[in-house]
């Protein structure tokens, strides 16, 4: 499947690289990594990375997105990354495009792109494109090295996930080569103010358990709509920059932070040792064994989702 990706990228003078919207670190990684990949080994090809912006991510070099008009699909190649699903892709524009190639790590949703390069042995996009690069032998350049590594200690958790596995330590290595200090990108990571410290402290107090090793989280509207007026916060922030308050706490296996906002209730649900997806999917969402998501139309609705998660366990154990 890589050399019939190669041989598009080959064939077409002008490529358009796609992402899924609201950016986390995987998906700008492997868009600037594929992009860079791209310039350096076919530098008379043009390559535009396209979508919205991010406020949490924009620490990484190379991130911001080119404004291209619609005639700059004609007979061009888009390429879509990290996306399982059409409803999530940022700018849609790519359907127009001469030819589609997708490259994607999450369980598979559906059909999106004439040439869809689907794994979910991946913990990151990131690490199939470099495995993409290697097989297809592609020079790096430091820019690609260095998004690329990004996207992997993202998703990866620090490589503390067990989606991680010795090729994922072996696919760093590589990246690791490439003339760039991996401090660069913790230092900017890891990072945090202040005021984001704090307001991780109020959401731990916001913590309730369900039982049967659940726990979750509930900002509603209203409270969302006061942090962001009263305290800088962003929607991605709270919903998938909360969810990780949970994920240490003994005794809880699944969780789950439920946003609510005016397009409805996003849920990012992650597990420890639990396949959460197949709950995710019911409910119209998707990603991956241990960490989905999906938006639903209320809190009602996210009540049956816990008490979904707490039969998952209990079904899970015997009980």
């Amino acid at each position: 499947m890589f050399k019939k990706a190669l041989k598009l990228i080959e064939k077409y003078d002008v490529i358009i690289i796609h992402r899924h919207s609201n950016p986390d670190g995987d998906a700008l990684g492997s868009q600037i990594g594929l992009r860079e990949l791209i310039r350096e080994n076919y530098p008379n090809k043009t390559v535009y990375m396209v979508g919205d912006r991010t406020k949490r991510y924009a620490f990484i070099e190379g991130w911001e997105p080119d404004e291209i008009p619609d005639n700059t699909y004609n007979g061009a190649l888009a390429i879509v990354l990290d996306t399982s699903a059409k409803f999530m892709i940022s700018d849609t524009r790519y359907t127009t495009a001469a030819a589609t190639l997708r490259f994607d790590h999450h369980i598979y949703c559906e059909d999106i792109c004439g040439l869809d390069i689907i794994d979910n042995t991946y913990e990151s996009c990131c690490g199939l494109i470099t495995q993409f690069a290697v097989d297809c032998k592609l020079r790096f350049n430091r820019l690609a090295a260095k998004s690329l590594f990004t996207g992997m200690v993202t998703d990866s958790g620090r490589f503390r996930y067990d989606s991680a596995n010795s090729r994922t330590f072996r696919l760093a290595s590589i990246l690791t080569e490439q003339s760039f200090d991996p401090n660069e990108i913790y230092s900017e990571l890891y990072a945090d103010d202040l005021s984001n410290v704090r307001l991780r402290a109020e959401f731990t107090l916001k913590i309730q358990t369900a039982g049967d090793g659940v726990a979750y989280i509930i900002t509603t509207k209203d409270e969302l709509n006061k942090l962001i007026t009263e305290r800088g916060a962003d929607t991605f922030g709270i919903s998938r920059g909360m969810v990780g308050t949970m994920s240490d706490i003994r005794g809880i296996d699944s969780w789950v932070n439920f946003t609510e906002t005016a397009e409805g209730v996003l849920c990012e649900l992650r597990s420890k040792k639990y396949n959460i997806n197949p709950i995710a999917v019911k409910y119209g969402g998707g990603g991956h064994a241990k960490a989905s998501g999906a938006t639903i139309p209320d809190i009602a609705t996210a009540m049956n989702m816990v008490e979904d998660l707490k039969a998952l366990h209990r079904q899970s154990k015997g009980e």
